[in-house]
């Protein structure tokens, strides 16, 4: 075994939780009147053990691989768009690489397993297992050893960067069809509950679709446990945000997850280490079908829905701003004390015009 399986912290304090709140029913404004922001402040203060919370030196994190199913024409596009997105990455004319500048996030893309060579250059990770997976439909994704390969590079990667944060993206052409075998096979939903459009599919390439997952499915049937269905199902890149998720949660940084496939890999992670959502942000739900029922069964909640579906972690970059500012009401903004602002009398975290 070449991964390492991290220690992961149990996150709760009831007395620092007690504090928190405190101070954000405290600040200049009626109870709960910034609503999903204060729920963010919350965690993030949990998650950096400080009433003071401050994101440094967020990582980008865009994991790229190409998936062996996509012979079967589960995706409108065909699989050279992976590798040719990755070099649109790099260049800065990706959705993603235009919010990482507006934002100031710092981008990685990782190979994970593409089908294509790419020169070493600034901003690119080859950490290549294979190009690209096998067909699912007819034999496992990846070998034990592939799997294991893939954990520790997500691993390694996270450890190889600075920061408190990470901001989770993909690209592979086929892997919304991963993502929701891994959602069925995991939460026990129809794969029809689990399927949409991927990157347009029509009606016909839709129910192309759903034939060949179905395929996959009776193929696996038996697979139950976790790492072994994202063997048998996932792809390279899903594989490496696990370990990447697993890392980054054993450092205590903040994980803002993406859409659909980012969320398929938290799925995996957190049916082997549970706490990693205490330390996981969710962005938008996404407009692929499936997202809000993946959603939840983690039991959380999106900050946004705005109807994306494209992928790379553009989602988590729009939301990118949310947690700053959960972070500077928690340091900046005055309390009613130091304010010199009177509370209400019914309730000492109201202000006056509640």
């Amino acid at each position: 075994m070449t991964f390492e399986w991290p220690l992961i912290a149990d996150l709760r304090d009831d007395a620092l939780s007690s504090r928190l709140q405190h101070v954000i029913d405290h600040k200049t404004k009626p109870l709960g009147a910034l609503g999903q922001i204060e729920r963010v402040a919350h965690q993030i203060g949990l998650i950096q053990r400080t009433e003071k919370p401050q994101l440094q030196q967020p990582q980008m994190l865009v994991f790229a691989g190409d998936h062996g199913l996509a012979a079967r024409g589960v995706s409108a596009y065909p699989s050279d768009v992976t590798w040719q997105m990755v070099e649109n990455f790099l260049a800065g004319g990706a959705a993603v690489s235009v919010l990482a500048r507006q934002h100031g996030l710092e981008l990685n893309v990782v190979d994970a397993g593409v089908a294509h060579d790419f020169a070493p250059r600034p901003g690119l990770h080859l950490r290549k297992v294979a190009r690209g997976t096998a067909d699912s439909s007819t034999q496992a994704a990846m070998t034990a050893d592939q799997l294991d390969q893939a954990l520790a590079h997500g691993q390694a990667v996270v450890r190889s960067l600075p920061g408190n944060a990470i901001l989770l993206g993909e690209m592979g052409i086929g892997n919304t069809s991963s993502a929701a075998l891994l959602m069925s096979q995991l939460t026990g939903d129809p794969i029809e509950q689990c399927t949409g459009r991927g990157t347009g599919l029509d009606d016909e390439g839709l129910a192309r679709k759903l034939s060949v997952l179905k395929q996959v499915q009776a193929l696996h049937a038996g697979v139950q446990q976790p790492l072994d269905v994202l063997a048998a199902m996932g792809g390279f890149e899903i594989a490496q945000m696990v370990g990447a998720v697993l890392q980054a949660a054993s450092e205590n940084r903040v994980i803002l997850v993406d859409g659909f496939i980012t969320t398929s890999a938290v799925l995996v992670a957190a049916r082997v280490q549970p706490l990693v959502l205490q330390r996981c942000v969710f962005s938008h739900q996404s407009d692929e079908s499936g997202h809000a029922r993946m959603l939840s069964h983690l039991g959380v909640q999106a900050l946004l829905k705005l109807n994306l579906r494209l992928g790379e972690g553009s989602g988590a970059a729009l939301a990118w701003p949310l947690l700053e500012s959960a972070c500077r009401i928690m340091r900046d903004m005055a309390s009613f004390e130091s304010a010199g602002v009177s509370a209400s009398d019914a309730d000492a975290g109201s202000s006056p015009a509640a």
